[in-house]
């Protein structure tokens, strides 16, 4: 559960250590607002991605499902600064199928959290696995890092890749190969 209060004394601490004046006009909302938007932005913390993979369909093919180029947000646990970019999901249905904003709907549950990409990206791939079972799933996040572009090493425009691959998309390079033919065509 998160606490807003204990957000508002953290925050105004802060602004007291970088040596701000809390009573100052424009900061005197800043705590409240800055609780406000953790309570959003880590709502991830108290979700379950099952909830949102729970309503299924079923089919009888069993084609590749994309879900591409699904925008997220989410904070780096080691500075606490955004790290923001694309998804990009892909599953073999076993006779099962979920709505489609149900998958961009559990990239938002895992990214509304403090995370490292690289974890984050097997989440995903882990939730589906199980909530579906279906015969694989593939997920790549692409994303850019904040602590990466405006403090440390300062590269803005780099961009980090990581891939999770589980069922038949583990060791099955075509099927691999196919995911990322189907990335590529146009929207």
């Amino acid at each position: 559960m998160i606490d807003q209060e204990k957000i508002k004394e953290a925050v105004k601490l802060l602004l007291e250590g970088i040596g701000e004046d809390t009573g100052r006009e424009g900061l005197l909302e800043t705590p409240d607002r800055i609780a406000r938007m953790y309570g959003e932005i880590f709502s991830g913390m108290e979700e379950d991605a099952g909830e949102h993979l729970s309503k299924v369909f079923t089919v009888e093919n069993n084609e590749m499902v994309l879900e591409k180029d699904i925008v997220f947000y989410s904070m780096c646990e080691h500075h606490m600064m955004p790290f923001y970019g694309k998804a990009h999901v892909a599953y073999i249905p076993d006779g099962r199928v979920v709505g489609l904003s149900k998958l961009a709907r559990t990239v938002e549950v895992y990214a509304r959290r403090l995370q490292i990409q690289e974890r984050m990206t097997g989440q995903i791939a882990d939730a589906i696995m199980k909530e579906l079972s279906p015969q694989g799933v593939m997920v790549v996040l692409e994303a850019e890092h904040m602590c990466m572009t405006m403090r440390g090493v300062k590269k803005p425009g780099s961009s980090t890749l990581s891939m999770a691959a589980r069922g038949i998309f583990d060791k099955n390079t075509d099927l691999q190969n196919r995911f990322w033919q189907m990335l590529r065509l146009s929207p």
